[in-house]
């Protein structure tokens, strides 16, 4: 079969290699239909994960078919069309027990395109398959249900549950790309007064208005602190979210949260970002960092189901499964594309 293969900062290749076979009998084996890039991708190719060694095949997100499954898998059998979560889950851990898979103890977590070969291939081994593959519910696209694997949970758990989101709340996103927009989507089913999207590309500002934010600003010639301590009688946002991953917008975030409120970084940071302790140990911030551990997912399965959000439309860029150099270079420059996400297909 043909993967994308890591080979270093900077380095990858569409290439033969071996098909995957299952290893272990809790192990699935699912021929990949659809699948996508995640911003995550990025930030191993900078060289920002070095935990990723060279060799590994990329991606942690896929709708697929199963092919093969091992003798103790009980939920899916060949044929099912399942969603691969970007979260392996062993299921009997301390962490997945209390719901946090992505600190899964039992050789789970992020483990796709990580420690283990990942979804960017014809074909994945997918371990755990009854916790960590979800059954696709008929009548939805695999486009739509794509976009479950990883973003639409990342910024629904990390971003709006960890920090606390409540009907009322001004809520400020920086950063408007894919994970920001997930924020800010699941942050209106808790009915904010106001969505503040923070980005220096005007094209994503354009689609957080589309995504549901209701004010908008361009760092580059606004001031966002300025226009959230308008809305908020000089005191800030009572939840700021960090959607990035870069040190100017985790200290950005603090700066915007009001004394008493609540920081929820998604970020992937490659390098040291400052707190201001001097300024902030008075003011009773709460800052919250995490990996996505999954939990949301059967919620948000039902939501797209009952057509309460639509994820298919954060894809703006399709692909054919062999273009992968072509789908990374139009994402990674995804303020001169328009690109939010792009979706490489199986066309046989």
């Amino acid at each position: 079969m043909r993967a994308l293969v890591y080979h270093g900062p900077g380095a990858k290749a569409w290439e033969e290699v071996p098909k995957p076979d299952i290893i272990a009998d809790t192990d699935a084996i699912v021929r990949v239909d659809t699948v996508t890039i995640c911003g995550t991708d990025l930030h191993i190719l900078k060289g920002d994960v070095p935990a990723v060694t060279a060799g590994r095949i990329l991606g942690h997100e896929a709708v697929g078919t199963v092919e093969a499954i091992g003798s103790g898998v009980k939920t899916v059998i060949a044929g099912d069309r399942v969603l691969v979560s970007c979260i392996s889950a062993c299921g009997a851990c301390r962490f997945c027990r209390e719901g946090h898979a992505g600190q899964c103890m039992g050789g789970g977590g992020w483990i796709l395109g990580h420690k283990i070969d990942g979804t960017q291939a014809e074909y994945v081994r997918v371990p755990f398959a009854d916790t960590s593959t979800y059954l696709v519910p008929d009548g939805v696209t695999d486009e739509g249900i794509l976009m479950l694997a990883d973003i639409l949970p990342t910024g629904y758990e990390v971003g709006v549950l960890n920090g606390g989101v409540r009907p009322g709340d001004v809520v400020a996103v920086v950063g408007s790309g894919p994970i920001g927009l997930s924020a800010i989507t699941g942050a209106r089913l808790f009915s904010p007064s106001h969505v503040v999207a923070i980005d220096l590309a005007d094209s994503r500002l354009e689609a957080a208005k589309q995504f549901g934010a209701d004010i908008t600003v361009n760092n580059v010639t606004e001031d966002p602190l300025e226009l959230i301590r308008s809305l908020t009688s000089g005191l800030g946002a009572d939840v700021a979210i960090e959607a990035v991953g870069v040190p100017a917008t985790f200290e950005l975030a603090v700066k915007l949260s009001r004394p008493c409120g609540r920081v929820a970084n998604i970020g992937v940071h490659g390098e040291p970002a400052t707190l201001h302790l001097e300024e902030q140990w008075i003011r009773d911030i709460t800052i919250t960092t995490g990996l996505v551990d999954t939990y949301s997912t059967p919620t948000l399965l039902r939501l797209v189901t009952t057509r309460q959000i639509d994820p298919a439309r954060f894809v703006t860029h399709r692909f054919a499964l062999d273009e992968f150099d072509e789908a990374y270079d139009v994402f990674a420059r995804a303020g001169e594309t328009g690109a939010l996400k792009v979706v490489l297909s199986r066309t046989s």
